[in-house]
């Protein structure tokens, strides 16, 4: 693995590479309360076949981390992401998780010059999770968990007592803890820890115009999508850990009207950690997607 800083719209990006810097590049984007090093598992089982780069997104890790809430809207998210992919040659391979599925999906659908190929691994595009979350029905109660991250208080509730609430929330509430290691875990508090980072991670949830019912409420005072842009155009692949309990089913359903392209993989004895618990099934899973490369004749 190498890393290095770069300038994206003005200002720093730290990124991590593994991977020959000939072979086609492979944007791999993290969620919550994830970083770049996150990818450290998958990265190394993927680097044969790509040059993976996987940046800490805005507010996470070595990044650049503005204060405020606005900066954090889905499209400044995207743009930071579309300025890094333009330096690595386009149009690209993009995988997302978590958060970084949203801004995944946001590349494909807005920027559909960058990406030629979008894989996203327990994320969910916006129109089948909105519909699920205002159902009032089983992905809105699993998404409770949302207002606590975007409560006034939760950047001291979070940290507190050495984070042990955001610990528990990352390895008890979304899912299996075999992978995280103690050391695995001091890694993640360093990053947690850096100046106003953690406030800028809650950020993200702050800024989401989601709108998430009480269980057994439907809502339907729901954000103007549109619809018409919302579509991936090109292949995309979902990969899918089952036992997932933040993301559930549901929050998929209809994505094929958004995605014709679409290829689903689930992933068996998986939850949302899907990337840490089975890299080997996960990298086997993408590149029997992928099309072969071409070899000289």
């Amino acid at each position: 693995m190498q890393t290095e800083t770069v300038t994206l719209n003005g200002q720093g990006f730290f990124l991590r590479r593994w991977g020959d810097p000939a072979l086609p590049p492979l944007l791999m984007l993290h969620g919550f309360p994830e970083y770049g090093g996150a990818w450290a598992d998958l990265a190394p089982h993927l680097a044969g076949r790509f040059h993976c780069i996987a940046p800490d997104q805005r507010g996470y890790g070595q990044s650049w981390a503005p204060e405020g809430v606005r900066h954090y809207a889905t499209f400044h998210l995207v743009a930071d992401m579309a300025a890094l992919a333009e330096t690595l040659g386009t149009p690209l391979t993009v995988l997302g998780h978590d958060w970084g599925a949203a801004v995944a999906y946001g590349l494909a659908m807005f920027r559909p010059e960058l990406v030629d190929r979008l894989i996203i691994a327990n994320g969910v595009h916006p129109v089948p999770f909105q519909r699920a979350l205002a159902s009032g029905g089983a992905q809105s109660a699993a998404s409770q968990y949302m207002n606590a991250l975007r409560a006034p208080e939760a950047t001291q509730h979070f940290a507190a007592d050495d984070y042990k609430a955001l610990t528990g929330f990352f390895t008890r509430y979304m899912g299996g803890q075999g992978w995280l290691s103690p050391e695995r875990l001091a890694d993640y508090k360093a990053e947690w820890a850096r100046p106003g980072r953690l406030d800028a991670m809650l950020n993200w949830y702050r800024a989401s115009p989601l709108v998430i019912a009480a269980p057994g409420q439907p809502r339907t005072d729901l954000p103007d999508l549109p619809l018409d842009r919302l579509r991936v155009r090109c292949p995309h692949l979902l990969l899918w850990g089952p036992d997932d309990r933040a993301l559930l089913p549901e929050a998929t359903e209809g994505l094929e009207d958004f995605a014709p392209k679409l290829t689903r993989i689930t992933i068996p004895g998986t939850d949302h950690w899907l990337c840490h618990q089975a890299p080997d099934r996960v990298a086997a899973a993408i590149l029997n997607w992928m099309p072969q490369p071409e070899t000289a004749p």
